[in-house]
Formats: structure tokens, sequence, C-alpha cells
């Protein structure tokens, strides 16, 4: 039997299941949300393209027995009948139970003529990602992202990973298939799903035709850029530059749409305090895939040409850690956000729970960075008004390099990646 790996959305879709009639779990495709429905679901219908039709059939005759069967029933990839979305609806109203129905689907349907309702009310909306490195057991978790908000006087861990396995964790991703295989094979997923997305998936999410060569200059621009706040525009300059194509601001913007619905992108918002100056706050959303590996098959990037190139190793590490406490965030009840202003202070990650404690975190691969790290969360500790909002429950740097996970005598904690957990 295969080894199931327990998810962070495990609970999420428990507690869900506990005040909502049914739940919508949505993510990139392969991410494990079937898996993790099936964990929890006492019943299955399992859909794809060729089922669909048949189903459609069953429901138009008996629309009943599409439902019976033990709650909570899973309807896999619904999005191939979105009927089934108000039919869902109609079903949770009519029982008016809790914990009835869980939907998954890897994109947002097409069709969105034949759902009616919005669903507010009766289904709840819960995304997942790829695994973090604690999901995927490549972490030890001795440092809880939870119990910072708690600020302990000492913290424990020792990285156990080297430079090159970080890289290989980045280009592996954390798609739960890759788990357990050789380098070469694990390596190999990326690349297909990469390749699946410019061939098969870009009409397929909204039944527009669209050109695959535009869409793969789109993604390389896109993964050159990660990790920060490049406007669209640049994107489409880009482009024109390196490729000596014309690429409108239209175009780009229309494609990385498809992305999103595609749970392909997944931008972070900007964080916006109360700061003591006049300072400008910039608001532009961080550029970053749902998965670093993403990136790295559209660069076509190797864990030993990361080794070779810093600057890039660097930003991809930074949206492995970003994938990693998006997911502990909402694990935690919070929302994770990028700080940036005028004056070009920026950090990498903000937390911010719901009852308004908020840590901030600098993400630095290499251990001569680390000084640096600190310094920027002191100064943006300092900005903050303090009279309008919290200070900060912690400050820490995440690294790829330090050997120890620490408190530094100005407060800010030091944690290697390999010791994170939610």
């Amino acid at each position: 039997m295969q080894k199931y790996y327990p998810r962070v959305v495990d609970k999420l879709l428990a507690d869900e299941l506990m005040g909502a009639g049914a739940v919508l779990l949505e993510g990139p495709r392969g991410c494990g949300k079937t898996t993790s429905a099936e964990n929890i679901a006492k019943s299955v219908v399992y859909m794809d393209a060729v089922s669909a039709e048949r189903y459609r059939d069953l429901i138009s005759l008996n629309p009943d027995s599409f439902f019976r069967g033990d709650a909570p029933r899973l309807i896999d990839e619904w999005q191939l009948l979105p009927m089934i979305w108000d039919m869902t609806r109609r079903e949770v109203d009519k029982r008016r139970e809790r914990g009835q129905f869980i939907l998954t689907g890897s994109s947002v349907p097409a069709d969105l003529s034949q759902m009616s309702h919005s669903g507010v009310g009766r289904i709840v909306r819960l995304k997942m990602g790829t695994m973090s490195l604690f999901e995927s057991e490549d972490s030890q978790g001795t440092v809880s992202l939870g119990d910072l908000f708690d600020a302990p006087e000492t913290i424990e861990g020792a990285k156990r990973i080297t430079s090159r396995q970080l890289a290989f964790l980045v280009c592996r991703g954390g798609w739960p298939s890759t788990l357990g295989l050789s380098e070469k094979a694990a390596l190999k997923y990326p690349q297909n799903y990469y390749n699946s997305i410019v061939t098969e998936d870009l009409s397929r999410v909204d039944g527009v035709r669209r050109n695959s060569v535009t869409l793969e200059k789109i993604m390389r621009s896109y993964a050159k850029n990660i990790c920060t706040q490049i406007k669209y525009a640049k994107i489409c300059s880009d482009i024109r530059l390196t490729e000596l194509s014309s690429v409108s601001e239209d175009t780009v913007y229309s494609y990385i749409s498809m992305l999103k619905k595609l749970f392909v992108i997944d931008e972070i918002p900007a964080w916006q305090p109360n700061i003591q100056s006049n300072i400008f706050i910039r608001t532009t959303e961080t550029r970053n895939f749902s998965d670093p590996s993403i990136a790295v098959a559209a660069l076509k990037l190797t864990p030993d040409i990361l080794m070779q190139n810093y600057d890039m190793f660097g930003r991809l590490f930074e949206s492995l850690c970003l994938r990693d406490l998006n997911a502990y965030a909402e694990y935690l009840d919070g929302t994770l956000y990028r700080y940036r202003d005028s004056k070009d202070l920026e950090c990498d990650a903000v937390i911010q729970l719901g009852d308004g404690r908020w840590g901030a975190i600098e993400i630095k691969l290499g251990i001569h960075h680390t000084n640096e790290g600190a310094n920027n969360l002191l100064k943006l500790k300092n900005k903050i008004d303090e009279t309008k909002m919290n200070p900060p429950s912690f400050l820490m740097v995440l690294s790829g390099s330090e050997e120890f996970a620490f408190r530094r005598r100005d407060g800010v904690y030091v944690v290697p990646i390999d010791c994170l957990k939610y």
C-alpha cells in the first residue's frame, strides 16, 4: 500500500466540513487534492472526460442517484460537468446537514453560464498547494512557525541538507508523485507538467484558442522575474527585447489570467501596514508560480546549473520558501504578504494572523547575507506605527545555508529552511 503523507490541508478540510455542507478543494493539477480528499471521504465519484458524458446522462434521468452515497461524498474533477455546482448547492439545501460533499478541481470551469449561484453559505472554497518541505519529510520540523508567535527565548535545530540537495528540492518541487523516485525520474515530472501546460491546458480552461509559443515566451519571462514585483508591461518589453516578438500587454494579461485559473501562478499580495512616515508602500503583487519547479522547467534548469548560478538559485529558493510559508500561514489561519516601499526597503514575507499578530521574514540563501536580512527586519520594525497596530511577534531570517536555528542577540531568529514547520 502506498504511503500517505499527511498534508497541511487535512486539518483545514476536516474543519471546514464541520461548518459547511460542501467544500470545494482546488489547486494545481498533481498537488494531491484527490488523495487528501479520499483520505476523509466515505464515498467517491471519479470524473474524467469520458465518464463526464455518462454522468450527464445519469443526472438527466435520475439526479438523486448521483449524490447517493455515504457522506462526505467526493466528486473528483467536478468542473468537467459544471452543472454539478448548482446541483450540489441544491442538495446541501435539501439535506440541511454539514460535511456532505467534497468537490475537487484543478481549474476554474470554462462554462460559468451553467452556474447560477456563487455557492456562498453552502460551498466553502479551500485552496491546496504542492507539498511543503515538512509535508514531503524533507524538513525535520524542529522549529514551529506557530510557536514563534509566542516569542520563545531559544529555538533549536540543525541543518541536515547540503546546498546540492537544496538545489534538487527546488528543481523537483513539491509534487507528491516524485517522492521516492530517483533524481533523474523525479526531475522529469516538472518538465512533463510544464509541457502539458503549453500543449494541452492552454485552451482547456476557457475554450479560448492560444498560441503555445507565445505561452512559452510569457512563462519564460515570468520565470526569469520570479519573486519580483515586475509589471506585466515589463514582461512584454522583456519578450520583445529577447525574442524579437510583438506581444501586447493585453495578451500577457490574458495568458497569465489563464495560468491563474489553472493554479499555475500564485502571486503574493502586498502588505500595507500603518507606518510612521509618509513613505509610499508599493502595491504590486509579487510574481510567483505555485511551485518553484515550474520556473525551473520553463528555464530548462537543473540542480547543477543552479549551483553555478547563485542569483537564479537565490530567487528560486525564495520561491520555494514562499510556497512553504503560504501553506504554514493557512494552517495558522493567517495570510502571506510581501512588503516593499518607495525607499526600496523590502521584506520578503510577512505573515499576518486573523487576530492581528504578525511576523516578518527575510529569505536568504547564503550565510553571508544573514546580517543584511536581520538589519532589514529591524528597519521595518522601526517604521511601524505601534499606536495603530501590533508590534511584530517575531522577526526571522529563513536561511538556506545557516547550520543551526538560533535567536540572535537583537532578537531576530535564524532558521534553516529544513528545520521549519507550521
